[in-house]
């Protein structure tokens, strides 16, 4: 979106070398892309957009701010179907789609998860679940100009009938618990069949919208049906007489104010597991999309790179050239990149792919053994060469080299520090962390850590490092400022890879020689619990928004599902 629509006295402000100058511009973009003129809001969010990268911290976070609250907004951000029984025909909720006018301009809809449909009518979201798994966790997500934002939606089918009167009755409890209102509701049996011919790949909601009804926080929902005026109706089957009808009431809205995902999530001590997912041969090393909805597995003796559709659970296998070791993907999602090489060292490379068409595009040619590779704060490529001694950079745009940095033997993995700007890299065969300056290239400093480490993870605030000692079933913390070493904390046996919760408060450790995960205090490096997964855990992924953990597990060619948030 240009910027000649901006207001000049705007871009003056925006542009001075005064910080006070551009904080005052910030304010302005912030105004305006509060607004109803909806080009104007789309540029001024753009604008916004690249203030972030101010050299003013305070003017860069002061326009993230800004996009933060003129962004989409969806309330409430979860819904809970609960159990519900397997004749259960449909259940549905409404969500309100808050923000400025841009919110629900020209926006679009992606829906993640078995039997899952959505419609967006205006600001309001309607969603409907036909239960056809025995469970399901998928999500809505509204994209568009203001940004995006999702709903996360779970349900499962548990047997046994529910009458008619038990729904009643839950009902009338809810209404006395005092706090919820209930809106006018209906119970309805199933419909009968709809013979109607659909065009593939269009989302038709089947029968009328229904209520969701939270029993107190317990998060059970019934197949209830609101009398929804001014909406658009949706494709139905005649509708029966109501059982019965509650009270006539509306519940109240409520203000919620948008903030990132791994802050609205609160890692626990004692993760569990929910289940697993078969992928390829002895997976290794895997990563988690962007946008949450994906898991990128490498799996070693297989060649291929498992897609495993998060919501679904349905797994896309990749054909690769080489033996796939270590992934993870763009900032925006777009690539992803695979580090590949034989176990006699050769077909060293990284394997560019797609994420759309999961075409491979490039396979570009790296030094000898690359390890465990990770995205820069600056989008570019950092890719460990374990038999070199050096992390290789790499230009996503231009697939070409774009640096070289020598550091101590081995490089296993990198992590980074924004704000500091310094990668870290675990150096296994002369236990140390290397504390690189990302503007120099130059390593500031080798930290002794416990013996041979062989994964490291950088907090989310960039401020601890999490270091995994293989040879000393221990974990090691750095103060990534003052570079001091806390530990050796004790884990499990072998442990093989490190991960921070999406909040930072804990640390994950994977203990590859007794099938663990050990979780410990993000803070303080104390093991909090001790969690067993698959056989041979190789490599650990947390989501996005802090709810979900994926852990590769190598010899049962699976990867364990661990919930670490709620």
């Amino acid at each position: 979106m240009s910027e000649l629509r901006i207001p000049p006295h705007v871009l003056t402000e925006i542009g001075s070398p005064i910080r006070e100058k551009r904080l005052s511009g910030v304010d302005e973009l912030t105004r305006i892309a509060a607004g109803a003129d909806l080009q104007l809001a789309a540029a001024a969010r753009a604008v916004l957009q690249r203030m972030t990268e101010d050299d003013s911290r305070s003017v860069a976070a002061s326009a993230a701010a800004s996009l933060e609250r003129t962004a989409v907004r969806l309330n409430p951000d979860r819904i809970d179907f609960g159990q519900v029984t397997p004749e259960t025909p449909r259940l549905a909720a409404e969500v309100a789609v808050d923000g400025p006018p841009l919110a629900v301009a020209a926006a679009t809809l992606t829906v993640s998860g078995p039997g899952l449909r959505a419609m967006l009518d205006g600001r309001r979201l309607h969603i409907v679940w036909q239960p056809r798994s025995d469970w399901l966790d998928g999500s809505v997500t509204v994209r568009g100009p203001a940004g995006w934002a999702d709903v996360r939606v779970t349900g499962q089918i548990a047997s046994g009938p529910m009458s008619t009167t038990a729904v009643e009755a839950r009902l009338r409890a809810v209404d006395s618990l005092g706090g919820l209102r209930i809106p006018q509701v209906t119970v309805l049996p199933p419909d009968p069949p709809v013979r109607r011919r659909r065009r593939a790949g269009t989302a038709v909601l089947a029968g009328s919208l229904v209520a969701l009804v939270v029993l107190g926080g317990a998060g059970v929902a019934m197949a209830l049906t609101m009398r929804d005026r001014g909406s658009p109706a949706p494709v139905a089957a005649p509708t029966p007489a109501p059982v019965s009808v509650a009270p006539t009431t509306q519940l109240p809205p409520s203000a919620v104010a948008r903030e990132p995902l791994a802050k609205r999530i609160a890692s626990v001590d004692k993760p569990t597991v929910a289940g697993t997912i078969k992928v390829g041969n002895e997976p290794e090393g895997l990563t988690v999309s962007p946008d949450g909805r994906t898991v990128y597995v490498a799996n070693q003796s297989a060649r291929i790179l498992s897609v495993v559709d998060v919501g679904t659970r349905q797994v896309t296998s990749v054909k690769l050239r080489d033996t796939p070791r270590f992934v993870t993907t763009s900032r925006d999602g777009k690539l992803v990149f695979v580090s590949m090489y034989e176990t006699d060292l050769t077909g060293s490379g990284v394997a560019v792919i797609d994420a759309a068409s999961h075409k491979v595009l490039r396979n570009l040619v790296t030094g000898t053994q690359p390890y465990a590779l990770s995205i820069g704060p600056d989008g570019k490529l950092w890719v460990p060469i374990h038999s070199a001694g050096r992390v290789e950079i790499y230009d996503p745009g231009t697939m070409k080299a774009d640096g070289r940095i020598q550091t101590p033997p081995n490089p296993h993995s990198v992590g980074f520090s924004p704000d500091l700007m310094r990668a870290f890299t675990p150096d296994h065969e002369s236990n140390v962390v290397s504390a690189i300056d990302m503007g120099t290239g130059k390593v500031i400093r080798s930290v002794p850590v416990s013996n041979a480490p062989h994964s490291l993870a950088v907090s989310p605030d960039g401020r601890r490092v999490l270091v995994a000692a293989f040879g000393a079933n221990a974990a090691n913390l750095i103060d990534a400022s003052t570079l001091k070493r806390t530990g050796p904390f004790k884990v499990g046996k072998e442990p093989q890879s490190a991960a921070f919760s999406a909040d930072g408060d804990h640390g994950y450790i994977v203990n590859e020689g007794d099938n663990t995960i050990s979780v410990l205090d993000g803070h303080t490096g104390k093991v909090t619990a001790t969690v067993k997964v698959g056989h041979s855990p190789r490599y650990i992924a947390v989501s996005p928004d802090g709810r979900s953990a994926y852990v590769s597990d190598g010899e049962d060619d699976t990867i364990s599902v661990l919930r670490v948030g709620e």
